[in-house]
């Protein structure tokens, strides 16, 4: 009998080859494979991404076959041979799979590299002349988020004709004269870290009298706490610490623009898997089963889930100093909108609608804490931010800056999603109460429910245009989800104001970007940081204008471009402007061709436009003046 993972169980001995290495030793059969290669072996090159064999990051070979290692129990690996990516390397040298990949640049982030070789390989051994369609095909059941796949596919092309005599083997070399590193093959310089499994991200690391952490979090979007009853979890066997709000022994709060979020929920929660209270244990199965020990009593308030209820006269107060649930409202006016609207030929409206989205990085959160020698408190998580965080955590621990460090382990992917501090406080926490180091890994569940996503819009666009497709007025206005807290909200507005109605000369403009309190998921950073939502309604609604219009939506869009001289929408003046020359480049490449025959794809210097500005307005109209909807035809 043993106790492993807080549970005293009958245990067996295992008897398994791995790497070429006989191992024998008592195990616990709630083990999975994974589990037991990670964390009692120790061979951290294989990655769990999802835990539910999706992403194939956890791929090995159990005697010689390709395997995901999250969904095999230990027990069921008895007497098999194992091999990890840590042993794929010939005689301590990159195979020449592993060499591709680090020639063609193939790795990124790296977290699913590990996998994605042991697929590959599989791959050319099942069929050494394997195409591309086909080296596509047995690497379907492995993801990667961040390379587009394409150079994955070349390096395994590549090795495929090493192994093959096509190519001599100098081709994997790094090329070393080259007259510019642009257009050149460059290798990374931590490629070959990635692509043996050594780099160790914050999942990997472990440390002497190490702890394990997990948190309980809110089964409610909104709610009062009324009590937290941690006794009997403090009781338990092997639990060295519990923590909650009343543990912050500062000034409790953190964030991007502003410090609205505590550590741990204080006085109420506010959406669904927020962190209300976390263990530290000795093992995985002890905090977990500590949390259920934790009493929560709750009074559930009235919940907000739409950005318009929210900001409605008597809606629910999601935090108490801001009454009217508006996180941040940039506005930007320029020229007279009214009056422009109603001397256009065409006012066209429409409305769109962006959603939530997870970043879905391979790499779930994770962290190490411990203090050092000096009693310094050290924080090892892939934190996109570690100065701000540094910062922030001083603040709250009460603590001088320099008795904080924050280090930046390996990204396995990012997206911004990981600017948030939304662990790293919790973890200080646990340190500093019990004097030893602790580490906390997300599961993939638990990065869904509580991790910032993308914020959703709700865009309503107004353009109106004369006779030839000149913009003459836009009116924009965009109502997006925060979520429960700020997070990246003031910053994803500002750029969405700035840049939504795109790179198009307007004189009269009218934007308003509003971010909502709710008590959704809180929004943050993600690729485009709010650009994104902006511009594509305002190129969806450039596409439904030449279509009402009946012109070349490339026409449309050359004879609006912002030139030298015009004034952006905060008006600044544009001294250098080079975007036509790349557009049509652009089209010349692409060989463009509209479809459309059409007599009013003039451009500006045919409509007598002097000085590259456009008119504010073009005098006497020759057309009634209309409003269309989506739909309607002009």
């Amino acid at each position: 009998m043993i106790s492993n993972q807080g549970l005293t169980m009958a245990s067996f001995e295992i008897q398994m080859t791995v790497n070429g290495r006989e191992v024998r030793q008592p195990v616990s059969p709630h083990l999975r494979l994974l589990d037991f290669l990670r964390e009692e072996l120790h061979w951290t090159g294989s990655k769990e991404g999802c835990g539910a064999g999706e992403c194939g990051s956890c791929s090995v070979f159990v005697d010689g076959v390709l395997m995901k290692s999250c969904l095999m129990p230990v027990a069921k690996a008895q007497h098999t041979e194992i091999e990890t990516i840590e042993g794929l390397e010939e005689q301590g040298k990159l195979s020449v799979l592993q060499q591709a990949f680090q020639k063609m640049g193939a790795s990124q982030c790296g977290y699913c590299i590990p996998g994605m070789m042991m697929a590959a390989t599989a791959a050319l051994k099942t069929n050494p002349h394997a195409d591309r369609e086909e080296i596509k095909e047995r690497l379907g059941g492995n993801i990667c988020r961040c390379t587009g796949y394409q150079k994955i596919f070349d390096a395994t092309e590549l090795a495929r004709d090493v192994m093959n005599d096509k190519l001599p083997t100098k081709t994997l070399e790094e090329e070393t004269e080259q007259e510019s590193y642009i257009g050149s093959s460059s290798f990374r310089l931590d490629t070959s870290g990635k692509v043996t499994g050594a780099l160790k991200y914050a999942g990997d690391m472990v440390m002497p009298q190490m702890l394990h952490m997990q948190v309980l979090r809110s089964p409610f979007p909104h709610a009062e706490i009324l009590e937290i009853d941690t006794s009997d979890a403090e009781a338990m066997s092997g639990v060295e610490a519990v923590v909650t709000c009343i543990d912050v022994p500062g000034i409790d709060g953190f964030g991007v623009f502003k410090d609205d979020q505590p550590v741990l929920a204080r006085d109420k929660v506010r959406y669904v898997g927020e962190a209300v209270a976390a263990v530290a244990a000795e093992d995985l199965i002890t905090a977990k089963d500590a949390l259920k020990r934790i009493k929560v009593q709750y009074k559930q308030l009235p919940v907000l889930t739409k950005p318009e209820e929210a900001i409605k006269t008597g809606a629910a107060i999601v935090h108490d100093d801001v009454p009217d649930n508006i996180v941040m409202h940039i506005p930007i006016r320029k020229g007279n909108v009214e009056k422009a609207m109603i001397e256009s030929d065409y006012v066209i409206e429409e409305s769109y609608y962006t959603q939530p989205v997870e970043h879905a990085y391979l790499e779930p959160e994770a962290g190490l804490a411990y203090l050092d020698s000096d009693g310094t408190l050290v924080i090892q998580s892939p934190s996109q931010n570690i100065t701000h965080h540094r910062h922030k955590l001083a603040k709250i621990l009460d603590m001088p800056v320099n008795k904080v460090r924050m280090i930046m382990s390996a990204v396995g992917g990012g997206f911004g999603g990981k600017e948030d501090m939304h662990y790293q406080g919790i973890l200080a926490l646990a340190v500093l109460k019990c004097r030893r180091p602790v580490r906390y890994v997300f599961t993939r569940e638990e990065s869904i429910i509580a991790s910032a996503k993308r914020h959703p819009f709700s865009i309503n666009y107004q353009l109106g245009l004369n006779r030839d497709g000149l913009i003459q007025a836009s009116r924009i206005h965009m109502l997006s989800d925060a979520g429960a807290y700020n997070c990246s909200t003031e910053g994803v507005m500002r750029k969405a104001a700035i840049l939504g109605a795109g790179p198009y000369a307007i004189e009269n403009l009218m934007v308003d970007a509003i971010g909502v309190y709710t008590n959704n998921t809180p929004n943050g950073a993600m690729r485009t940081f709010g650009a994104m939502q902006s511009q594509f309604a305002t190129e969806c609604h450039l596409d439904l204008c030449a279509e009402t219009l009946k012109m070349d939506p490339v026409e449309l869009r050359r004879i609006n471009f912002l030139r030298q001289g015009d004034e952006t929408h905060t008006r600044q003046k544009l001294e250098s402007v080079s975007m036509l020359e790349v557009f049509d480049s652009a089209l010349d490449i692409s060989q463009w061709e509209s479809g459309i025959s059409n007599s009013r794809g003039a451009t500006r210097s045919d409509l007598g436009l002097s000085g590259n500005r456009p008119p504010c307005t073009l005098g006497a109209r020759q057309f009634q003046h209309e409003t269309v909807s989506a739909g309607q035809s002009a």
